[in-house]
């Protein structure tokens, strides 16, 4: 929704991808069928800096596609810090441990395979971070159980919340739960949340 030339002009303003970053991006255009999945250079920097601000230790993600999210995310973090990742497909869990494998970070993040709702509900301990970018028409349930699992002054982003302008007249299945979704969340009085035009539209929540 916003142009390529200035899309374009904030990555170059920005810090640039390290070689992890570059790596993933580049493996998922050239040999993923849907390559623009990927959370890509603008979220993935909004991340990091959000991460890197909120000081956070333990992250979890819902959607890992290739890795390229977690990539940016676990740079904000500390030695110590930790990335639960949810992956329903095999093969892109399969994608991202060969991406992460001689990497200085492949034993902060865990991939768990499978239905994400099934895995939320196995967490015991709390998180600092949440970011969603899984199947649309689970958004709602995803933030449900979210919500419980971040600590009070935690963060939940929640990615393509515009769903290209959709969300503004939804008429198909996936529009009509984002917009509900940003309806729930806007009258959740557990969380301060904006939206923001960032790609395909970032949804921030800080829990109270």
């Amino acid at each position: 929704m916003i142009s390529n030339n200035i899309n374009k002009y904030c990555e170059q303003q920005s810090d640039q991808e390290s070689r992890l970053q570059k790596k993933i991006r580049e493996y998922t255009y050239e040999n993923e069928t849907y390559p623009q999945m990927i959370s890509g250079i603008l979220v993935g920097n909004f991340l990091y800096h959000l991460v890197k601000m909120n000081k956070s230790k333990k992250i979890l993600e819902i959607g890992m596609y290739t890795g390229y999210s977690a990539a940016s995310m676990v740079q904000g973090l500390p030695e110590n810090g930790t990335i639960d990742t949810c992956e329903y497909m095999e093969e892109h869990i399969k994608t991202a441990k060969k991406m992460f494998k001689n990497s200085k970070y492949n034993k902060m993040i865990t991939m768990h395979q499978g239905p994400a709702l099934q895995t939320l509900k196995k967490f015991k301990k709390k998180f600092d971070f949440i970011f969603i970018d899984a199947d649309k028409v689970n958004y709602l349930h995803y933030y449900l159980e979210c919500i419980k699992l971040i600590k009070s002054g935690g963060i939940i982003v929640l990615d393509n919340m515009l769903w290209s302008g959709e969300v503004l007249n939804p008429k198909d299945k996936q529009s009509k739960i984002l917009r509900k979704t940003g309806d729930y969340i806007k009258k959740d009085q557990r969380v301060l949340n904006f939206l923001a035009p960032i790609r395909d539209g970032l949804m921030i929540c800080i829990k109270k």
